[in-house]
This record gives C-alpha cells, structure tokens and sequence, in this order.
C-alpha cells in the first residue's frame, strides 16, 4: 500500500537516493531540507512526482518518517520536528561517524545514535532504526543493490513496516531485534569504510548468509 513518506534530509545523498526509489516504488514522497528553496530543487531533479518542503513542513505531511542527516546535525533535525511526528514511525538513519577518522568505530555516549534520538523524541515516536550499511550511490543507480538492510526498533510492527520498505527499493530487510542492537549496525559501518579504502571496493555492504524462514 502506497504512504507518503517524507524523507528529511532529502537533499543529500543518501536521502536523495532512498527518496527516488521509494517514490520510483509507488510512494508518495517529500523530501525535506533546511530551505524548503533546496528541497524544490532536489525535488524536482529527482522527478517521479517528488516534492520538497521545509523539513518540519515534510514531517508534518508524512506517515512515516526518514531522517538522513549526518550525526553532527541529528539533534538539531530531530528537534525540529519532533512536533510533528508524534505517533508516526520515525526511521533514524544516523551513524555516529566522526571526521575525519570515520574509520574507527566512535560510538556516543549513550551507546548508540539510535539511543540519542530515542531520547530526543521520547516514547511517543515509533522509532526505528536501518540503513545504516548500504552505499548511498549505490543506491542512486539502477537495479538491486547487493546489500542486506539490519532493521531494529522495539515494536516489531513498526520494524516490519520498514523492512517492507527496504524490500520495495530493491533490498532485503531484515528484522534485527530491539533498538539497542542498532549499535552494531552503526559501528559496521565505519568497518565497511575501512574495507572500502583499503581492499578498493565501491561500495561494500553486508549479507546474512543461510537459510531464513519466514518469521511467525
């Protein structure tokens, strides 16, 4: 079933990428931005009936929620729309990268960057976490990525919702437990970046091997 999503932070890659083929997919989607000027503009290079917002503008109009924003700025996006997303799935993104050596794992202080937006938008917010390990220009092209997509949250409707998302864009989603666990998926990614620079792959990601049967 179509929903409109509103993808905040829509303007940089990896949000431009997610909001292309979630709306290539059937979504109906808005990208958000600072400037909503930005937003209109990406929206309107990406095509496929995508438009752009302010970001509190996007979150208000979205059933569910993609927040794209790089740790630096995750508070202060969160924040902001924090008003308007009571309620609704907010899928964080942010991995708690710290430049320049994004190479090494640098977890916060609260454990993870899923745990500091579970404490910046409180119980009220369906708040899952994923996509964390998929290369965003990989993701801008055609095709299927090779690339599996660990989803956590505590509520396992709301993680089922976005690993039917991550299956629409040409994924494969996978259930991955509770929000704590999206720690491990953070740190990964500074891992891929080490083994994307050194082994010279464009664009590693991560495959759960074996057999998986349906969940009950």
């Amino acid at each position: 079933m179509s929903q409109t999503i509103a993808v905040i932070g829509g303007t940089g890659q990896l949000g431009s990428a997610l909001a292309w083929r979630l709306a290539k997919a059937g979504h109906t989607v808005i990208i958000g931005s600072r400037a909503a000027e930005s937003a209109s503009a990406r929206a309107a290079e990406l095509g496929h009936g995508i438009v752009g917002m302010a970001n509190a503008d996007a979150a208000r109009e979205g059933a569910i929620v993609l927040v794209t924003v790089p740790f630096s700025a995750q508070a202060a996006t969160l924040a902001e729309i924090k008003p308007h997303v009571a309620g609704k799935i907010v899928v964080d993104t942010t991995v708690p990268l710290v430049p320049p050596k994004v190479m090494r794992v640098q977890l916060p202080e609260e454990g993870s960057a899923a745990a500091c937006a579970s404490k910046l938008l409180g119980e009220e917010v369906r708040l899952v976490a994923a996509f964390h390990n998929v290369a965003a220009h990989r993701l801008a092209e055609e095709g299927e990525v090779d690339c599996d997509i660990l989803v956590f949250g505590d509520e396992k409707p709301a993680r089922a919702e976005v690993v039917a998302l991550a299956d629409a864009v040409g994924l494969r989603g996978i259930h991955a437990g509770p929000l704590v666990n999206a720690a491990a998926a953070e740190a990964m990614t500074s891992l891929l970046i080490f083994i994307n620079k050194n082994y010279k792959v464009d664009g590693a990601g991560i495959r759960i091997t074996g057999e998986m049967k349906p969940l009950d």
